[in-house]
């Protein structure tokens, strides 16, 4: 019987890739200066950067730091896994917050950050990426509540021929035109804490650097913005309290900032081009009256990078 031998057209000509998982989570970390001195360490840290992929949790609960700041229940979760839809690599990060208690001032029910990307195997280096399942659910504010507009699509679609974000012209006019409105605003205010304007200037002139000018090589680079459009506070009858934007101003405490999204670049350990990276901070406070510091509670980070 004659035997068929494989030719170089007959034999299959597939790259085979490999893929570097990389997800963070944690609920909540800081540092206090007033009325105690203490730094907050990230509560229920969990991380997976590995080629393999797992699912890694953590929990904690009934946590409270000398009465000042607490909450009931913190999950964290990260994952990353080969699709079996279309054999790319998806990559999940999500952060669980339950009774949150800032100085009895910001009180929350639950919050919830979560961040997947999927790096497709005909696009590597550029991921889609979603928000599905963030949340804010219960805000208040002195035990007032008030009702965010949250926007989980401010990313916009992937970017067509593997092109990083930062070089996404629809995604950068969406995010300036949040910028300048922001920056508006502050401008026109008055009585702002020290700083509030000129970092709102600056990540506006960040943007629109990266507008006319392409990012170059394969440094470091990211923009903010944030997935809230709005905050209605209507209900919330605050002497001096305002908003601007994601931005709660409160007098006598400090502000507070919402849905918080870094979106970036940076180099990658043994890849030739850039991973893109996301991360996501749900509650940003900076402290400025009855006491001072900062507090971060729900946070998360995805990106990763594929390589023959």
């Amino acid at each position: 019987m004659a035997t068929m031998t494989e030719t170089p057209e007959t034999m299959s000509t597939e790259i085979k890739y490999e893929h570097m998982y990389h997800a963070e989570a944690h609920v909540l970390s800081g540092e206090l200066e007033r009325p105690i001195e203490q730094k907050i360490e990230k509560h229920a840290p969990v991380a997976l950067k590995d080629l393999r992929g797992a699912h890694l949790t953590r929990s904690t609960q009934d946590i409270s730091i000398e009465g000042l700041i607490s909450y009931k229940r913190g999950h964290t979760r990260v994952s990353g896994s080969r699709s079996r839809k279309h054999q790319g690599w998806v990559t999940l990060s999500t952060s669980i917050l339950e009774g949150l208690n800032v100085f009895e001032i910001v009180t929350a029910d639950r919050v919830v950050a979560q961040l997947s990307t999927d790096h497709l195997p005909d696009n590597r280096y550029v991921p889609r990426v979603t928000f599905l399942g963030t949340q804010f659910n219960g805000i208040r504010l002195s035990g007032f509540p008030i009702n965010l507009e949250i926007d989980l699509g401010i990313c916009g679609d992937k970017p067509a021929g593997d092109r990083p974000y930062l070089e996404e012209s629809s995604f950068l006019r969406r995010i300036r035109e949040q910028a300048e409105t922001l920056s508006g605003t502050i401008a026109k205010a008055k009585d702002l804490p020290v700083g509030i304007k000129d970092q709102y200037d600056k990540r506006l002139a960040t943007i629109n650097e990266l507008i006319s000018h392409s990012l170059n090589g394969n440094g470091k680079a990211s923009v903010t913005c944030s997935l809230v459009k709005s905050i209605d506070i209507r209900n919330a009858p605050i002497p001096g309290l305002r908003t601007v934007g994601n931005l709660l101003l409160i007098p006598e405490f400090g502000t507070v900032a919402l849905g918080e999204l870094e979106v970036g670049i940076e180099p990658m350990t043994g890849f030739t081009r850039p991973s893109n990276y996301f991360t996501l901070r749900m509650v940003d406070i900076v402290l400025g009256c009855v006491g001072h510091g900062t507090v971060q509670g729900g946070g998360g980070s995805v990106n990763g990078g594929t390589r023959p």
